[in-house]
């Protein structure tokens, strides 16, 4: 059987071969037209005719001589018979001949040489769609579970289209777009992938990162396949492509936190010109371009080209070919004789035509022209890259920049980098006027900073200028006595009812219409995942099988997150939407805001907050934002309408079933209940009348007596969580299920406002908040790391975005165990931390790693220091906007008049770390060969100094890793001031250096016993081990906690050898 697959496997193999070898003796030199028309005739008096001519030949005898017959795609390598086609560089192939092909445009008799090359060019695209659609299952699964295992295959048969490795063997996380893929470029922004190198971080150890490249390019691609009809003129509503506006808006962001770095490891990459530049023009905001284009030619450019990273061992002497991955340390050999790639100083002349800048340009070719070789024709060949030979390798090193280097390849040896080839065309036919930017840039992705403006573009890259958007909100009321009400008070509403025949829906419901977009039975495709639908999405007015339908934003959806219970939160919420709208609106239209109030809303004494809110919609501006309430009649002429013709209907099948909001039906005149529960008699309800530990070794029988006997809420729900754990969700109780008994208990505390019973509810459900997943996201592309676990026990450190059920799973394993409460808290603060941190990220300077558990016991102690020597308020008993507050208030640099030891508590919480902390720590570890030690965590020096650099993220989370088993908040703060006195140290006595491994934790113990001493107290008055006065003494004086960290410091580097110096003062002779 293996012997017969392996002769049609060799059969099938001759044939293409054959087919391969055929069309090549007919064409010649492209798969359209024979090599024999490069000769013909001139035109008279033919310049134009000359110079498009001298291109044709290059493209001809270079490119088109290449492309594959069958599947029009180009190969990575143009010599042998395993041909390979990358995505990447067939399209950069293909719009080399589309380039030449408009050039050929502006001439009248063009001897069939446009039909030709955009002929070409169309093959190679038809054959990359091939090739994508026969992986329909990959993209139904990435969907679902954006996992590398699942990743489109970028690397073909040149001939077959056949995916060539498997993701074991090739590490490539692209995707294409149209519908479906679009579903999963939207996710770009949270899918860490190998890069444009297709190497992952910087040490080539199999690692993916999240790269500014990547999400730019995809953030690129969504603003130009949006509005698209695959059909062109000929297509309907149903052929347009849809891209979500939140997913688009989510890319930009993590895009603009992103850089100027292109990943934790890599500080820069020359992968960010073609994002940042031509082709993309991602990148809207001038002073981030200067900024990340000015790091790019300062740390990467030379006289060759530019070096793709630092530290890169690509094509290298030293690199060993035969290992897919390097070993630790290993690409500290290749610093200093990285290769250089003249690709980019191409890139640089296509930047400096398309900005206007013939300096920029002049500049680029001088550098280029000396650099290019000649085929044995006389054709131009740009070389992949420029190396320095093994026996210049030392030399180099010692002088950078001394040694001449040499071309990977020539042309006359057969061989071709047709990316190299393909964009020098395009820059050649750029600099010479044969074409025009707008030629090659038809839907305007490069806008010059002078034309910018807020307007609508389809296809603009442009970001939000300063504007006077007015965001026109319609208030709606859910019932009529609501709406009597609010009217007394001279709010004007509408019903549901009242809205009619337009409908209000919720966004689940907007998500469930999408689920049909997409579909394809045939491909195995399903629609749009289910993702809420974002507040930019939600502004929109959708037609859906012909009805008219305005949305409201998941702020208001009761069956979220608990969070939105809390009316100050709402407000708030609402007020961060509004800014959010205003700030990244780019339709044509005003958005439509919907605000739905509930009479829980005005229940008690949150009623104020929200007539204070209603009454600044009416005057027109709410939090900065300008408004205009109307009737949605009214508002729905300038707003922006959705047809979402993908729902069409046929007669034969059955149309889906959308729940619209219905009004509630309650008498008109009765009077709307705002009483609420005295403070006391709420705190004593939130208080449950049973030991949950008495109860726990009680029969079920016994139990559920009790449970129909409680009227306490609390009571309940720590009684139906008993069951829980032992009968199981579906246990049958006398008002249904466990789950729903726990269900209705989450309703009436979230009506009641009862924080705490809510909190235990929601944690005995498992409720999981949807936002939790993109405000990780946006921690991680701040820079930071996010730990969840309780304060104490085991963390789970999360450096790459996960998915929604990864996280909730994490939180309910990690949080649960010692308070179920916890689980539930941490999702609050990552909500508002995300929040925070997009708003004000000052806030978070100095702290790299986020542990969640290790703030919430911040909060604790902040909360006890407030009670003095009284009982300490219960964090689980404050409502979300009470935490939301504290949080900012020990986010707040600390204040005057506190204890050095209640600071030091709080900054070790907050894992807080001075300006120029790990970098300092880098220059410890060069005068430190055996490495450092705190709480059991080994810092080597090697192979560290040499897989990392000093300026590297990476090293500064090492750093934070190797603080990580500390477990008291002031010990961590203790351990962060012995470093930097360290650093002070060595850098003032440049002749000392460690000789043994550096235990920090030994240094800490030498100078608490020193303070001991200075500090003696009658006996029995304080524990010999007791660290609190220490831990209370201010850091800087003589008795300070400094001047002891520096004795032991000392005492440590002079029992070790000195360094002799040249020009040690000293020295005699």
């Amino acid at each position: 059987m293996a012997a017969t697959a392996l002769a049609a496997a060799h059969m099938a193999d001759v044939s293409w071969k054959v087919l391969e070898l055929r069309a090549r003796s007919k064409r010649s030199g492209s798969i359209y037209e024979p090599l024999k028309s490069i000769n013909l005739p001139k035109p008279e008096g033919g310049s134009l005719w000359e110079k498009l001519d001298h291109y044709y030949r290059i493209v001809k005898s270079t490119l088109l001589l290449h492309q594959s017959p069958t599947t029009g795609l180009f190969p990575t390598k143009t010599y042998g018979d395993n041909q390979k086609a990358k995505v990447h560089d067939s399209l950069y192939c293909a719009a080399c001949a589309w380039a030449l092909a408009l050039a050929y445009r502006r001439i009248d008799d063009d001897k069939g040489r446009t039909h030709e090359l955009e002929h070409s060019a169309i093959k190679c695209m038809r054959g990359i769609l091939y090739c994508y659609m026969r992986q329909a299952d990959k993209v139904q699964q990435f969907k679902q579970d954006p996992k590398p295992s699942e990743c489109l295959h970028s690397v073909f048969s040149a001939h077959t289209g056949d995916e060539v490795f498997s993701h074991e063997e090739y590490s490539h996380l692209q995707v294409s777009f149209i519908q479906n893929l679009v579903f999963c470029v939207e996710r770009a922004y949270r899918v860490p992938d190998f890069g444009v190198w297709e190497r992952g971080s910087k040490y080539n150890n199999g690692s993916p990162e999240l790269h500014s490249s990547s999400v730019g390019l995809a953030k690129a691609a969504l603003e130009a396949i949006n509005g698209f009809n695959l059909f062109g003129k000929q297509g309907c509503s149903w052929s347009v492509i849809f891209v979500d506006f939140d997913a688009h808006n989510r890319n930009r962001q993590t895009l603009c936190s992103l850089l100027p770095r292109e990943s934790r490891s890599h500080n820069t990459d020359a992968a960010l010109l073609p994002c940042l530049s031509y082709p993309a023009f991602a990148l809207d905001d001038e002073v981030l371009f200067s900024q990340t284009l000015d790091k790019i030619i300062r740390k990467l450019k030379g006289k060759y080209g530019f070096k793709r990273f630092l530290r890169d061992g690509y094509g290298t002497a030293l690199e060993d070919k035969t290992r897919r991955y390097y070993k630790p340390a290993e690409i500290k050999l290749f610093d200093g004789i990285e290769c250089e790639f003249p690709l980019f100083f191409i890139f640089m002349i296509i930047d400096g035509v398309f900005r206007g800048n013939p300096a920029q340009v002049k500049e680029y070719q001088d550098l280029l022209d000396p650099l290019l070789q000649h085929t044995c024709e006389g054709c131009p060949v740009v070389p992949k890259y420029y190396y320095v030979p093994a026996d210049f390798v030392e030399l180099e090193k010692k002088n950078p920049g001394s040694q001449k280097r040499f071309p990977s390849n020539s042309g006359c040896d057969g061989k071709f980098f047709l990316w190299g080839q393909a964009v020098y065309i395009i820059a050649k036919l750029l600099a010479d006027k044969l074409i025009s930017p707008k030629d090659i840039d038809p839907i305007g992705r490069y806008v010059a900073p002078e034309d910018q403006r807020n307007v609508s573009m389809r296809f603009s890259n442009q970001g939000p200028l300063e504007n006077d958007l007015v965001v026109h909100v319609a208030l709606i009321a859910e019932s009529q006595r609501l709406q009597v009400f609010l009217n007394t008070y001279g709010i004007q509403t509408q019903t549901p009812q009242q809205v009619e025949p337009i409908q209000i829906w919720a966004q689940k419901e907007l998500v469930k219409a999408y689920f049909h977009l997409g579909v394809n039975d045939k491909l195995g495709l399903s629609g749009r995942p289910d993702r809420p639908i974002g507040c930019l999405g939600t502004s929109k007015i959708y037609r859906i099988l012909g009805k008219t339908v305005v949305c409201y934003s998941i702020i208001f959806d009761l069956s979220d997150f608990y969070m939105s219970q809390d009316v100050m939160m709402l407000i708030d919420d609402i007020k961060n939407a509004l800014q959010f709208i205003k700030q990244y609106w780019k339709m044509h239209g005003r958005p439509l805001f919907v605000v739905l109030i509930r009479e829980d809303n005005i229940r008690g004494s949150r009623f104020n907050p929200i007539l204070d809110m209603l009454a600044a919609f009416r005057k027109g501006i709410v939090g900065g934002v300008k408004v205009h309430v109307d009737r949605v009649q009214t508002l729905i002429s300038g707003a922006v309408v959705e047809q979402l013709d993908f729902l069409r209907i046929t007669e034969t099948e059955e149309a889906p079933v959308f729940k619209r909001l219905e009004e509630l039906d309650l008498p008109k005149h009765s009077k709307v209940k705002r009483q609420s529960s005295t403070p006391n008699a709420s705190e004593l309800e939130q208080q449950p009348d049973v030991n949950i530990n008495d109860w726990k070794s009680k029969s079920t029988y016994e139990i559920l007596q009790k449970l129909n006997d409680c009227n306490c809420l609390a009571s309940q729900a720590l009684l139906s969580s008993i069951l829980l754990k032992r009968e199981g969700p579906n246990f049958i109780t006398k008002d249904g299920t466990v789950a729903e008994h726990i269900e209705r208990i989450y309703r009436r505390a979230g009506s009641k406002k009862l924080w705490l019973v809510l909190r235990y509810s929601a944690a005995f459900a498992q409720k999981f908040s949807s936002s939790i997943t993109p405000h990780i996201t946006t921690l991680l592309v701040h820079g930071k790391q996010v730990t969840l676990g309780a304060f104490g026990q085991e963390e789970e450190v999360i450096s790459n975005p996960l998915s929604p059920g990864v996280i909730k799973k994490i939180i309910y394993e990690k949080c649960h165990l010692q308070d179920e409460r916890e689980a539930v808290v941490q999702q609050e603060l990552v909500i508002h931390i995300g929040w925070i941190i997009s708003n004000s990220p000052e806030l978070f300077s100095g702290m790299l790693k986020i542990r969640i558990g290790w703030i919430i016991h911040a909060m604790k102690y902040e909360l006890k220091i407030r009670a003095g020597g009284m009982p300490a308020k219960d964090l689980y008993q404050m409502s979300p906007s009470e935490v939301k507050q504290l949080l900012l208030d020990i986010l707040q640099p600390q204040q005057q008049g506190r204890g050095w030891l209640n600071r030091r508590q709080i900054d070790g919480s907050l894992n807080r770390a001075p300006a120029g902390f790990y970098d300092r720590v880098w220059q410890i570890l060069e005068r430190t060969p055996n490495g450092l030690i705190v709480a059991g965590k080994f810092l080597p020096q090697q192979p560290t100094l040499s897989d990392m650099t000093m300026y590297e993220m990476n090293f500064s989370l090492l750093v934070e890793d190797m603080l990580q088993n500390i477990d008291q908040p002031e010990y961590r703060q203790i351990i962060v001031e012995l470093l930097m006195v360290i650093s002070v140290i060595l850098e003032r006595n440049p002749e000392l250096e460690f000789q043994d491994k550096v235990d920090l934790d030994k240094v800490v113990q030498e100078a608490f016993h020193d303070f001991q001493k200075d500090h003696s107290l009658p006996k029995g008055s304080e524990k010999q081990d007791d660290m609190t006065a220490f831990y209370n003494t201010h850091p800087i004086g003589k008795k300070g906690t400094c001047s002891y960290l520096s004795k032991a410091v000392i005492t440590l580097l002079l029992e070790g050898e000195m360094k002799p110096s040249n020009d040690d003062p000293c020295t005699v002779s």
